[in-house]
This record gives structure tokens, sequence and C-alpha cells, in this order.
């Protein structure tokens, strides 16, 4: 979408006086409890097989279907974790049925010089499960110091190349602009880590490069239904947003931004430029989203086609409905109930159910279901 739709799109901010509160209408079960940062967890897709659940400090666990927890041993090279760094997404080839291939994405090396590392292992068929054969397969470049915005997320798309999600490091914004490196793209890999052929930028950065102009991506979706491949990113005060990536395109960070810095000053005097794609949505003052998934499912049949978009300081679960004028908040639920807690991420499962991650230390699992079943 470009022209005149575009600045239409960039001017959407969420109003939380005229969106209804879905608290009342949905059913959570806490399915496990006592989890220490956990930011993402994959539903195994065998009948009844659990789910893989991360956690930041390196563990990768087992959820079973009666909700018992094992941990898998799992001997990341390099993993640092301190900060926002550590253990990030986990993601299943897309022949895992017989590969057994699951790709994990992480923050690797030392303080002093470090990045977002992309290894692949595998599964053993049984549990207890196990892994083996752990291979780095992608590094991001250059290092650097400091241990914040790393990104993360990983999506397959329909070729089964596999996208990326990098931040920008914090104090590195202006590298997002470079399409020398690595630092706040996402990139765009062939399963062995390396570029496809038909990437955007073939000669700069080892081709890897699908999109840049991005601050810290915590949240991607591919949307099958519109062929779109939809993206969130963390603003700095305010200017959280929600893209609809394509290949090439420059998102803006950091010469557009609706947030300021949080010393209070600008950090660009322009919220739109010629050439660069402005977001679909935006929220001021920042919510800090750090998930998304697209429903799919049979169970809350108005929200099939919307986004799931989970909250760290905005502490709550935002449905967002696709309008005219881009994405739209419907809903919003609090699992405690207002303030509620911060949620780190969210999928939907396959019977339709959604799961929800909670935040931080002793951090729970939450299985939402409709409170009258349809």
């Amino acid at each position: 979408m470009k022209g005149s739709l575009r600045l239409i799109l960039c001017s959407l901010t969420f109003s939380l006086a005229a969106v209804a509160n879905a608290s009342d209408s949905i059913r959570a079960e806490v399915i496990a409890s006592g989890l220490n940062k956990p930011w993402a967890l994959q539903q195994l897709p065998e009948a009844d097989a659990g789910w893989l659940v991360t956690e930041m400090g390196g563990r990768l666990l087992h959820l079973a279907a009666d909700g018992s927890q094992t941990e898998i041993h799992l001997d990341l090279p390099s993993l640092l974790v301190s900060g926002q760094g550590g253990l990030f997404d986990i993601s299943l080839a897309p022949d895992f049925a017989q590969s057994r291939t699951i790709y994990l994405s992480y923050a690797c090396g030392g303080l002093s010089a470090n990045t977002t590392c992309l290894a692949r292992t595998r599964l053993s068929s049984t549990p207890p499960y196990s892994t083996s054969e752990i291979t780095t397969v992608f590094t991001a470049l250059p290092l650097r110091k400091g241990a914040a915005h790393y990104g993360g997320r990983l999506v397959w798309l329909p070729d089964d190349t596999l996208l990326l999600t990098l931040g920008d490091g914090f104090d590195y914004r202006e590298q997002a602009q470079n399409l020398s490196n690595h630092i706040g793209k996402v990139v765009r890999l062939q399963s062995d880590g390396t570029a496809p052929a038909d990437n955007p930028f073939p000669n700069k950065a080892g081709g890897v490069i699908y999109s840049y102009g991005h601050r810290n991506s915590q949240g991607l979706v591919y949307d099958a239904q519109r062929d779109a491949l939809w993206q969130h990113e963390h603003g700095p005060r305010g200017g959280d947003e929600i893209n609809r990536l394509e290949a090439g395109e420059n998102y803006g960070w950091p010469i557009t931004s609706y947030g300021i810095d949080y010393t209070y000053a600008k950090v660009t005097p322009y919220q739109q430029l010629p050439g660069v794609e402005a977001p679909l949505h935006q929220w001021t003052p920042s919510l800090a989203p750090s998930d998304m998934a697209l429903y799919d499912g049979s169970l809350f049949s108005d929200w099939q086609g919307d986004l799931l978009v989970t909250h760290l300081a905005g502490k709550r679960l935002q449905v967002l409905s696709p309008a005219d004028s881009g994405w739209q908040v419907k809903h919003n639920y609090y699992p405690d109930g207002e303030p509620g807690v911060r949620l780190r991420a969210v999928t939907v499962a396959r019977d339709g159910s959604i799961w929800l991650v909670t935040d931080g230390p002793d951090a729970r699992i939450l299985r939402l279901t409709p409170a009258v079943q349809p």
C-alpha cells in the first residue's frame, strides 16, 4: 500500500475508551506455573504431544498434555543471558514430521561483543525428549556492546524460507538505515542459514536482508488468507507500530517515528517521509507489544482473521480487526482483571483455544476459551 492510502493508515492511534473489554466473556485456565522468564511456546504436531516452551535463561521445556513440565537438555553455542538477552523464539521446520528439526533464536557472545544468533537442532521422536546435532546457522553482524534490542522472532514463509527479526541494539539505531549490516533488519534465510537468490539486496550484508529501518521487532505473522506479512515493533516513548512487510522496503527507524526518546528529546522531526512505509497502526503511548498471532480457529468466531497482540507495559491482550484505514483495536483482555499482568507470548492452538504466556519469574501459561462455548 502506498501513496495517499498510506497517509491515512499512519494516523491510527489507540483509544481505550472506544474499545470493548473482552474479559467477562473469556474463561482462563492455568495450564502451567512457576516458569522463569518464558519467551515463546510452540505446539507439537502429534496428537496430545504437548508444547515446547523457551525460557530466556536457556532452558527448553516440554509441557505435556497433563500440564507436567520436563526440561530438555539444550547446549546453545555462546548463549548470552543478560539484560534483554537470552533464549528467544522456537520454530519447527516445515518438514519437522520427517526431519524433527527445530530452530531457536538467541543472544550470543559476551557483553562487549554480542548479537542475535540462529541455531537448529533435532528433537527426538518420543518423550522424554532430547536434542542432538546443534548447529549455529546464522549470526547477525556486526557484534555490538550492551544487552538490548535483539528482535528474535521467527516465521516461515510458504516457500520454506525463514524470516528472523533483528533489533537495533538500542545504541546503534542509526545503523537500521545502513544496508551494509544486519542491525535493525528483518532477514530472510534458507533452512541452512544462507541467503535466497531472490532477496532484494543480494550484494548487501551477505544478501540476507528482507526489510530494514526497524527498531526492535518481536511480532511477526504470515497471513495465508491475505498473502500478507504482519509485523509489529517497539517504539521508544510512543510509536509502537504494526506494519505490512514487503521485500526491500524501508520502515523508517530512526528517520521517522511517532515516538520520542526516553529523555523526551525528539528522535526525529518526521513521522512520514517519501520512500518510507508508514505504519498501519501505531500505539502512543507505548504498550510494548511482545508477540502476535493470527486467529484462525473456530472457538472465537467473531475474531476470525483478527490479530492477537500481547503487551508488556500495556499488560493486556488486544484483538485487532482489519478496517478500511488499517488495523483497529476492538477488544482488550486482562487475564487477572485490570490493570493486568505483563504478557510475553500468544499463540492459537489447533483446537482454536488461545494460549498466553505471562512475563517474568514465576510466570504462567494460560489457555483461553469462550466463557460460553459456541
